[in-house]
């Protein structure tokens, strides 16, 4: 089974023939290889499904909110409800 992790594009890095962009995923920003995308014109603010480092697949941001959100409560130990969006993905 593979996790998939929605992260927002900060930006994409110079040089690397533009195969890497720095991401940010709750707070923390890595750099992601895109190398993997079909369609890899990636703007600030777009949203990526990451997995191991690589980008599979762009989202929009209601699928991020909703794949965040699934996240949040398998990690939430006393079952309550989700609250995390991707609006707080974003400032986080």
């Amino acid at each position: 089974m593979c996790l998939g992790i929605p992260g927002r594009v900060v930006r994409i890095l110079e040089g690397n023939a533009g195969q890497l962009a720095l991401v940010d995923v709750l707070g923390a920003q890595r750099p992601i290889n895109l190398g993997m995308l079909e369609d890899q014109n990636l703007l600030p603010g777009d949203w990526i499904v990451i997995h191991l480092g690589f980008a599979l697949e762009q989202i929009d941001e209601a699928a991020a909110a909703k794949a965040l959100s699934g996240l949040q409560m398998m990690g939430n130990a006393d079952g309550g409800e989700a609250t995390l969006t991707a609006e707080d993905a974003r400032s986080a």
